[in-house]
């Protein structure tokens, strides 16, 4: 990505390496109106510290005890839904914020991913979302959402306001398309320890309530694994119908060989933490491309490229589908606004679809077939 600065507020001193990339919304759909934006993924052990050192305590009441969880969302067959992909529709010369895509352009794209996947996720309720929604009703097509609620620290301008549109509109967009919306999540990583956009627990419990209370679809919150496997983590997890779980192999230092392995046992061990919840892979990826030059080599060990993606995600797909594991896969076209002005940023470079819509390597052998990759 371009120098964060350039997008919105920056993150704090101690982030300034890993904000010199952060990527948007994951995939967002939402302007940085002066928001913080989310990293891609983990920094190292190294970087995080406890969560308890520095997070208020989540609200003291407690949900009802017979809280009745609501399922992760089915086909009409009753298989559950488990292929998805999340999605970003910036193109070059676009950003959050504006320009924003021609809905020609976002017809484009959706009939893209409706090919390939069953769900796309999209992390707020503004900014061209709602034109998404209403282009898969009017196009009938098979494609379910995930939609997101944006939430930013309350340290932040503005924040409280903003946070609460983003509320008010995901209960909206999830009403207003009950057909198309399958799940809610509620705030992107906003209580992992090294995220640049952390918000009070207590504030995100509220905010999970009150669209849990609005809709009637399963919410969730998405966080980083390093949140979910802590004791921490379970006074947000009672909040939750599912648990939402971000894992990348690539920016813990693993070698390509080893990253559906790490992915695996990572998953296993969140699960072993949760065990009341079903547990939805909502990140993961591996890049095409990274400076060797930037500072994401502090982090990133294995190197990147169309090979290199391809291999991984077909041995994850492989490896979610024999689990049954919900997989949201990030992401699906490269988008060129992100991380700094250096064209070889890894944060422009994690689509399995680059910025002109063409498949990479990863999807080329499924080119005329029905696979779903």
């Amino acid at each position: 990505m371009s120098s964060r600065s350039q997008l919105c507020s920056s993150a704090p001193p101690a982030r300034a390496a890993r904000a010199a990339r952060l990527p948007l919304l994951g995939l967002a759909v939402a302007a940085c109106s002066g928001r913080a934006v989310p990293p891609a993924a983990s920094p190292p052990p190294s970087e995080r510290a406890s969560l308890s050192e520095s997070t208020s305590p989540v609200v003291a009441e407690a949900p009802p005890a017979e809280l009745s969880r609501r399922g992760w969302p089915a086909l009409g067959d009753g298989a559950p839904l488990l292929e998805g992909i999340s999605y970003g529709p910036y193109r070059e010369g676009q950003r959050p914020g504006g320009p924003d895509p021609s809905e020609a352009e976002l017809r484009e794209d959706l009939a893209i991913l409706d090919a390939r996947w069953q769900m796309i996720r999209v992390y707020s309720s503004r900014g061209p979302t709602e034109d998404i929604l209403r282009l898969i009703a009017e196009e009938e097509l098979e494609l379910k959402v995930m939609l997101g609620a944006w939430i930013a620290p309350l340290s932040e301008e503005g924040a409280a306001e903003a946070n609460a549109e983003e509320v008010a509109e995901a209960v909206r967009l999830a009403n207003a398309f009950p057909e198309e919306v399958v799940a809610v999540s509620v705030g992107n990583e906003t209580q992992v320890s090294w995220s640049a956009h952390r918000s009070d627990p207590g504030a995100l419990v509220a905010h999970i309530r009150a669209v849990r209370a609005g809709v009637s679809q399963p919410v969730s919150t998405a966080d980083d694994y390093n949140f979910w496997n802590k004791p921490e983590s379970h006074a947000v997890a009672r909040e939750v119908d599912f648990l939402l779980l971000h894992a990348y192999a690539m920016w813990n230092q693993q070698q390509l060989e080893d990253a559906v392995p790490w992915t695996a046992a990572t998953v296993a061990a969140v699960q072993a933490e949760h065990p009341e919840l079903t547990v939805v892979l909502g990140e993961t990826g591996w890049a095409t491309e990274l400076d060797p030059e930037g500072d994401e080599v502090q982090w990133i060990k294995a190197p990147a490229g169309e090979a290199e993606q391809a291999r991984f995600h077909g041995e994850l797909t492989a490896w979610a589908r024999e689990e049954a594991l919900p997989l949201f896969y990030f992401e699906a076209f490269d988008e060129p606004w992100k991380g700094s002005a250096d064209p070889r940023e890894v944060e422009k470079h994690w689509g399995l679809y680059d910025v002109n819509r063409q498949p990479k390597q990863a999807l080329q052998h499924a080119q005329g077939t029905e696979e779903v990759p």
